[in-house]
């Protein structure tokens, strides 16, 4: 994969994510009906999210929105340099779901000053955090830059 792959690939993850939320939000109106249960461990449940990851650190002021905003450009930006950088493609399409669900919720917390969280996976009581395209893309980017790294292997060096 070459660069540009990788900037069309987060483009494609950006694209994916941000249609997801504008058919939650004009077509179901998730806002207005809060949750919908489609399968047994499945519903579609409307949360406004005004942390990053899972609700972590969240902005409870314009300045911390604004903070957020920042921080998260910061790494959008050192993840779209990463990519220029980077030889391998697992890497490279690691690196890109990162950017492309960055740039998603970049977007949500510019606009809205929250980002639009609908997946809601559960099993009985328990239930796992609502997330979106975008989280789901960052995820799986970083797990598998976590795979790749564990998975390297120092070079050995040669003795002359």
């Amino acid at each position: 994969m070459t660069p540009r792959g990788a900037y069309a690939l987060a483009a494609l993850v950006f694209g994916l994510d941000q249609l997801a939320k504008w058919w939650i939000v004009a077509v179901v109106r998730l806002e207005e009906r809060l949750t919908i249960p489609v399968l047994p461990v499945f519903s579609l449940t409307w949360v406004e999210n005004r942390g990053v990851s899972m609700g972590l650190l969240a902005a409870d002021s314009e300045v911390g929105r604004w903070l957020l905003v920042l921080l998260t450009v910061t790494i959008a930006v050192v993840v779209a340099l990463w990519i220029q950088r980077e030889k391998q493609l697992p890497e490279q399409a690691a690196l890109a779901l990162v950017l492309g669900g960055a740039l998603g919720n970049i977007v949500d917390r510019v606009r809205l000053g929250f980002v639009i969280d609908f997946v809601h996976l559960h099993v009985g009581r328990w239930s796992f955090y609502v997330f979106n395209v975008a989280d789901a893309a960052i995820s799986v980017g970083v797990f598998v830059l976590l795979v790749t790294a564990l998975r390297a292997r120092p070079a050995v060096r040669k003795e002359s």
